[in-house]
């Protein structure tokens, strides 16, 4: 994060969906609010990434992509992702997931 927060990798994108599940998992994972509110303050206040919202056509992609690729544990956020780079032409995503792999250029 740290590299990709310097511009080495060009602009950081993330979703609104990301936002949601990394909140989600600060709060679940550590049981204090005020570390889920720090955590999406971090994100969402950073100017160095760039937020997208799933539109319309992002979601009906994405299910699409989430009915298809059996072969993989992808969840539905995943395959927004996934959605959202087709769409949008990145190239490459930042994560600890193996299974994007084959799927798109990881960054980890």
């Amino acid at each position: 994060m740290k590299r990709a927060l310097t511009a080495e990798f060009g602009v950081i994108h993330t979703s609104d969906y990301v936002i949601d599940e990394a909140v989600t998992t600060a709060l679940a994972r550590t049981h204090n609010h005020q570390i889920a509110v720090n955590a999406g303050r971090y994100i969402l206040d950073s100017e160095r990434i760039e937020k997208l919202a799933i539109s319309g056509e992002d979601f009906k992609l994405a299910w699409s992509k989430f009915q298809t690729i059996e072969d993989r544990f992808l969840s539905f956020t995943d395959c927004t992702s996934l959605a959202l780079m087709e769409r949008r032409g990145i190239e490459r995503i930042m994560s600890f997931d193996s299974h994007f792999d084959g799927l798109a250029q990881r960054l980890y």
